[in-house]
């Protein structure tokens, strides 16, 4: 298969699955809308593990490590973006420091590793299947780009997070299921059960989306996890980029404490 011809039936496809996503459910505009980044990544997904079986092992890996990097760029460059909305610096900076130090105090990283290699212990020793749908499970949800993404898509009804999350899931999938076969399809429904509910439950959130100056600081010091992110991606500097999310919390409650309410 060429690359041209590779790239238009991932596209096809992907497209095809976002559309057949949408007609399963078949509920208002509005009540898809707040989690309508979700059923983007459930549908790339779905595309993704699609297209691995139809191609099976003729695919070559070469593909994977060019989609990867031009994510891991397009990422590092979303983070820039984010990040140069602050009205301070030091702000997201400071907190992106501490926050960074706290995480790695209470060990998130830590956390989400050994609870991501416990599930491949305990759950994916049963055979290809099941491992293919455990693998991808842990890989695809377990993260701070879920969470990243689902509070973007939650508190301002944009899902540029979850797209980027989606593109490389989609290209993921593909892999997995080249390689260990139709149990990557269960993810769908994994993605749906974690992102929905965090979406949603950011959505309760949403009137915080109404003090800009605390809105903005949260955002920059998620774009500075998004660079941290793409660094990964890149194969650049492997760092715990999850050990940075308390930096959000603090960089809301600092801007909350110097910024006047009135702004």
């Amino acid at each position: 298969m060429s690359n041209v011809a590779f790239l238009v039936v991932a596209w096809t496809t992907a497209t095809a699955a976002t559309q057949t996503m949408e007609w399963v459910y078949p509920i208002t505009r509005c009540r898809i809308r707040p989690i309508r980044g979700t059923y983007l990544n459930a549908a790339t997904v779905l595309g993704g593990g699609l297209l691995g079986l139809a191609v099976g092992n003729s695919l070559p890996s070469d593909y994977k490590t060019l989609a990867q990097a031009a994510i891991g760029i397009g990422t590092i460059a979303m983070g820039i973006r984010m990040f140069l909305g602050t009205g301070n610096s030091l702000i997201p900076i400071l907190s992106l420091i501490v926050g960074g130090a706290i995480g790695h105090l209470i060990g998130i990283q830590a956390g989400l590793d050994a609870l991501g290699g416990y599930a491949k212990d305990r759950l994916g020793a049963g055979g290809r299947f099941q491992e293919a749908f455990v693998s991808s499970s842990v890989l695809f949800c377990v993260g701070p780009m879920t969470l990243l993404g689902c509070l973007e898509d939650g508190l301002r009804k944009k899902i540029d997070l979850l797209s980027i999350k989606s593109l490389l899931d989609g290209v993921s999938s593909i892999f997995f299921a080249a390689s260990l076969g139709p149990g990557v399809l269960l993810t769908v429904g994994t993605v749906l059960v974690v992102q929905m509910p965090l979406t949603l439950a950011a959505s309760k959130l949403r009137p915080l989306a109404d003090r800009k100056e605390i809105l903005n600081e949260v955002t920059s010091v998620g774009g500075l996890i998004l660079m941290v992110i793409g660094l990964g991606l890149l194969e650049l500097r492997s760092l715990p980029s999850a050990d940075f999310l308390p930096g959000l919390l603090l960089a809301g409650y600092v801007a909350s404490r110097l910024k006047p309410k009135s702004e």
